[in-house]
């Protein structure tokens, strides 16, 4: 194998591991506050995922390209700085292009600063390897968050209005505790234990656990 396909198989097993060994929330757990608090609708959780995504993959990158001119002591001021201005980015756009949607979770688009899973892809990652590999990293973990919220939105709009993207589906009588937090918690964690069960069978239960955070 020459190296041009072995950076390939190394990069589609980046974008592998963010999305099932090592998912931001259903794996690591943590990010956890804006999967239960904007995953009522397909459509917030999608656009939410979508922002961190870009976010994820942009903070990547910049942090690998300017890996070598950065302090070890300052490190962590001049991530966030990094984080700050791809998420004013991501603020100013959709506040131009998608306002019906800014107005309802504005807030998540802005907490996305402090999200741990950001910072610490940038700490662990970026900040260690090349711009490739970064970039790649940053797309399987955005690619995994973005996975989550909308499969948590799936289930909670679905069995919570009959609903998806604000389509009727389903003409029965609504489940409404799954629009609460209570369904949030109730959906995550089963599809926390559906992806252990992946890690199990396909990844002989290596993948990485974690602690919670915001």
């Amino acid at each position: 194998m020459n190296h041009l396909q072995q950076e390939k198989v190394s990069y589609w097993g980046l974008i592998k591991n963010g999305i099932f060994k090592e998912n931001t929330i259903f794996r690591l757990v943590i990010s956890l506050c804006p999967s239960i608090a904007v995953t009522n609708s397909v459509r917030n959780g999608f656009l939410l995922g979508v922002a961190v995504l870009f976010v994820q993959t942009m903070v990547n990158s910049t942090v690998a390209l300017l890996r070598n001119f950065i302090h070890p002591r300052i490190r962590l001021p001049i991530f966030m700085l990094i984080i700050s201005g791809w998420v004013t980015v991501v603020d100013l756009l959709m506040q131009a292009y998608a306002r019906a949607a800014y107005k309802e979770m504005g807030l998540y688009i802005e907490i996305i600063v402090a999200f741990a899973s950001i910072l610490a892809r940038a700490e662990m990652f970026a900040s260690k390897n090349k711009v490739g590999a970064a970039f790649f990293d940053g797309l399987g973990s955005g690619l995994g968050f973005l996975v989550a919220l909308v499969l948590i939105s799936f289930f909670r709009e679905l069995l919570g209005r009959g609903s998806l993207w604000g389509f009727q589906i389903v003409h029965t009588k609504p489940m409404l505790i799954m629009l609460m937090p209570t369904g949030g918690f109730l959906v995550v964690g089963l599809l926390m234990g559906f992806f252990n069960w992946i890690d199990i069978n396909f990844y002989g239960g290596k993948g990485a656990g974690g602690a919670g955070g915001h």
